[in-house]
């Protein structure tokens, strides 16, 4: 990976034209959209990018096609935003934009048809159960080891998520992601560490551990919390992060993944690991995974910024 340096080159500042912000959304991630964006917006302006900021609503085609922009750079956050669905749009209109295309985008915001694939290549992720309200509660428990993570398929953020460990609980956990998505899943809970890995431009940057004091890593450990402990360099010996670092890769390339995006892992007790997921617009907040482990690289967050935009040249 060459990444960009300031100050910009008025070559560089040329090719890229033109940049929208597409930010804020629909979603119930919209929030977080709307702080990411934000902070790219301050980023361009550090660099001296032209630019404009466009909240993506019902009229997103007219707002984007007024807005004459040369490229996209993609802050929206869940439905809408990270599902293939503007990548769509831009890709109709003939405007370049950052991260992963149209079919990748719609898989990996497909948290049970990512897991099939990497399944069916071999990668390690953990056993799982699509749910339904005929489930046998019961009989998921037993089958995934007695204690389990429920997970809307298609939210970010972990909104409707929940950890449970008896037949009552998986039955309300599921009552409640159903409110967020017709597709609910329940996973193996791995116990253990938790991992993070930002790719950028075909790297693998320096896995962030992540520990919080709450159940799991939830929204309010991702977003609100002040105790939430990331550790970059992670403390994994060279061997067993070089291991972390190649299994992202391959995650994010199986699913045809492009660009930038973040591959998140659990490591059990003996440090084999788990795929979870990958998203392909992570945030870009205070509190956001990727400029972290980008610092550690030597990446200001506006030097972050530019490599993402120059990715989509």
């Amino acid at each position: 990976m060459q990444p960009v340096k300031l100050p910009v080159s008025d070559d560089l500042k040329q090719q890229l034209g033109r940049v929208g912000v597409l930010l804020g959304g629909t979603s119930s991630e919209r929030e977080i959209s709307l702080q990411s964006g934000a902070a790219v917006v301050a980023a361009l302006v550090e660099a001296g990018i032209d630019h404009v900021a466009i909240d993506v609503g019902d009229n997103a085609i007219a707002d984007i096609q007024a807005a004459k922009i040369d490229r996209a750079f993609l802050a929206l956050h869940g439905a809408g935003g990270e599902d293939g669905r503007i990548q769509a749009v831009l890709e109709y209109l003939k405007i370049p934009f950052t991260g992963s295309g149209v079919q990748s985008s719609a898989l990996a915001m497909d948290k049970l048809r990512t897991k099939q694939l990497w399944r069916g290549v071999n990668l390690s992720t953990p056993e799982f159960a699509v749910l339904t309200a005929n489930s046998n509660w019961e009989k998921v428990l037993s089958d995934l080891g007695g204690e389990v993570m429920v997970k809307p398929a298609h939210e970010g953020s972990s909104i409707g998520m929940a950890r449970v460990k008896t037949a009552q609980e998986l039955a309300d956990a599921f009552a409640n992601a159903e409110k967020y998505d017709g597709s609910v899943i329940a996973e193996r809970l791995i116990v253990g560490s938790e991992f993070t890995v930002a790719i950028l431009d075909d790297e693998a940057l320096p896995p962030i551990k992540l520990e919080t004091d709450h159940t799991f890593y939830d929204f309010n450990a991702k977003y609100i919390a002040n105790d939430t402990r990331y550790i970059c360099p992670c403390g994994l010996s060279a061997e067993k992060e070089s291991e972390l670092k190649s299994l992202a890769l391959a995650a994010f390339h199986a699913v045809g993944c492009e660009g930038w995006g973040r591959v998140d892992v659990m490591a059990d007790k003996s440090l084999n690991f788990y795929l979870l997921e990958v998203n392909t617009a992570p945030g870009m907040t205070s509190h956001s995974l990727v400029p972290m482990a980008a610092k550690v690289r030597g990446l200001s967050f506006s030097e972050l910024v530019l490599t993402i935009l120059r990715c989509s040249l």
